[in-house]
């Protein structure tokens, strides 16, 4: 069995004290990922609702439920292409605390490497989010009430 030195003891509890902070980032980005999904849930389910309403109607009802159906197409799109950058942007953050380690234990110069792939982390949750906007902008041009409904 191998003797823990105090050194040793004090470089870990400093690395992992390091590493704790981009930790909590992906405590936020993981509850990003949840509310993209339930999301992605309902749109899903949504989907399917309108694909056994479309043989069932015609004329002008059929055209609101194939234009609905584009909508929640481009939402889907939207909302997947949210939860591939919250994914890439924890994959980096999950490289950097790797970077933090190997910085921390071996003693490599990664400062750089490890601020560039935070700023990429970053940059990606920023993507995510406005990707995330825009579906709340098509959900929201969905949900305005239609002027035949109001006997305009």
């Amino acid at each position: 069995m191998t003797e823990i030195h105090v050194d040793d003891l004090a470089t870990v509890t400093s690395i992992l004290q390091t590493a704790l902070t981009p930790a909590f980032l992906l405590v936020a980005i993981g509850t990003l990922l949840n509310i993209f999904v339930i999301r992605l849930s309902r749109i899903v389910d949504r989907s399917r609702e309108l694909q056994a309403m479309h043989p069932k109607t015609s004329g002008a009802e059929h055209d609101l439920v194939i234009d609905e159906l584009r909508m929640v197409k481009k939402r889907m799109a939207t909302v997947n292409m949210s939860i591939l950058l919250s994914v890439l942007s924890t994959i980096a953050v999950c490289v950097i605390i790797g970077m933090l380690f190997l910085m921390g234990l071996a003693g490599l110069a990664m400062a750089d490497a490890i601020v560039a792939t935070f700023m990429i982390a970053l940059l990606l949750m920023a993507a995510s989010l406005l990707y995330f906007v825009r579906e709340v902008h098509l959900a929201n041009r969905n949900i305005r009430v239609r002027d035949e409904f109001l006997g305009k």
